[in-house]
């Protein structure tokens, strides 16, 4: 199915774009376009707020559960409910730049708790920056396949969603890919959840379930190769930031010197001790919206499963996702050149807030973001990186033993953390 007039993107030139990003002046209302209206509770007015301005897909699940997909928003997930009529919704939403029209060639961060993206972010195998331009904000350039217009819609059920997209990108060393990307995105039965999770699932308990199926087909003439750069599918889940969010990451535990360092927290300058606390197996990020940081796990310590908290409106999530075993080529996405380009993380959480001080944030949002292997392909080869989210929404009572059983401790024990 095409997308409707009312997707507002395919009226978009790359070449219009607003002027400056992250801490630079981001997306302000007095740049032109249309005004986003003050955002209005709740999963059913961020639909209603999306259809003014793009085709939405509703997906259906079990219990009233809802999923909304834009095909025009090259295929977000862009939030979800659990059911009721006055549910909120879980993902994040830049109303404001969707609302502008405008088109940001830096980053369109339209929001979305399921959104497409390519590595490596920064490196000598970079697909963000031009050769031989330094690694800082004003040099960084999302793709502009996955930054910007439709993904085009194969299949349309009621609970699932087909997409495909063909693109060419150049990396920094000046390497050309020819590649084509599948995308599904399916609503999760409670079965289905409960098979992922590992427990049986109280009763009492609403879920907002889906999964994001993505593949990666090299469509050229030549094999992809170490030695001149990979690419990897990066999912990244935009959510609404909370005073007391807590991401939780659970992790394999052992000697630094066997496994590495247990979180790497050098992206944007380490994190203050007050806002990441790493324990033995699990650690903890706030996801307040307050201060831009962002953590990662690699390879040989991560886990195929992450999730936050919010203690305030009581709603757990869990993402999942397929993690092959012994594979240890993760492109690294640091603003440098790099001495392993390939030595990257599999699990990342970011926190957005103010690039720099009296800087407007990005949103504020927080993301909980995972990568497939770097993707050595012949030509004609397929990856697939499965990403799934659970929402939860219960009594304190029933999200306390899905918490035990997914992460290994308590609602109390996340709550206690950053008293």
């Amino acid at each position: 199915m095409a997308p409707t007039g009312k997707s507002f993107l395919r009226y978009l030139s790359r070449g219009a774009f607003v002027s400056a990003i992250l801490g630079l002046g981001l997306i302000m209302s007095g740049c032109g376009g249309k005004k986003a209206a003050a955002p209005a509770a709740g999963f059913r007015a961020d639909v209603d707020f999306l259809k003014q301005y793009a085709e939405v897909a509703l997906l259906a699940g079990e219990g009233g559960a809802e999923v909304a997909v834009c095909p025009g928003l090259q295929g977000r997930v862009m939030t979800s409910s659990a059911g009721g009529v006055d549910a909120p919704g879980f993902g994040w939403i830049n109303r404001e730049l969707i609302a502008s029209g405008l088109n940001n060639a830096h980053i369109n961060a339209f929001g979305g708790e399921d959104r497409f993206w390519l590595g490596p972010e920064g490196g000598q195998f970079s697909i963000f920056f031009k050769a031989r331009d330094p690694f800082d904000l004003d040099h960084w350039w999302t793709p502009p396949p996955v930054n910007e217009g439709d993904f085009d819609v194969v299949t349309r059920e009621a609970g699932r969603i087909e997409f495909g997209k063909t693109m060419r990108l150049v990396n920094y060393s000046g390497t050309a890919f020819d590649l084509k990307v599948g995308r599904v995105v399916r609503t999760l039965g409670r079965a289905e959840a409960e098979a992922l999770l590992g427990i049986a699932l109280p009763a009492g308990l609403k879920l907002a379930a889906f999964a994001s199926e993505n593949t990666l087909t090299n469509t050229g003439a030549s094999a992809w190769r170490k030695e001149t750069g990979l690419l990897s599918v990066w999912i990244l889940g935009m959510f609404n930031p909370a005073p007391r969010m807590t991401v939780v990451v659970p992790f394999r535990p052992g000697p630094e010197s066997e496994l590495g360092p247990a979180v790497n927290d050098a992206y944007f300058g380490k994190v203050p001790a007050d806002r990441l606390v790493v324990m033995d197996g699990v650690l903890f990020f706030k996801g307040d919206g307050l201060l831009r940081s962002k953590i990662g796990i690699s390879p040989l310590r991560a886990k195929n499963v992450l999730g936050s908290y919010d203690p305030d409106l009581g709603v757990l999530t869990v993402v999942q996702f397929n993690f092959p075993e012994g594979i240890r080529d993760y492109v690294n996405s640091m603003w440098q050149i790099q001495d392993n380009p390939y030595g990257g993380d599999v699990v990342n959480s970011y926190n957005d807030g103010p690039a720099q001080p009296g800087a407007k944030p990005l949103g504020p949002f927080y993301e909980l973001e995972t990568s497939s292997p770097a993707a050595a392909l012949e030509p004609g080869v397929s990856l697939v990186h499965i990403h799934r989210t659970v929402h939860m929404v219960g009594s304190r009572q029933d999200l306390d033993r899905v918490a035990l059983a997914v992460f290994g401790l308590g609602l109390g024990e996340i709550e206690a953390v950053f008293k």
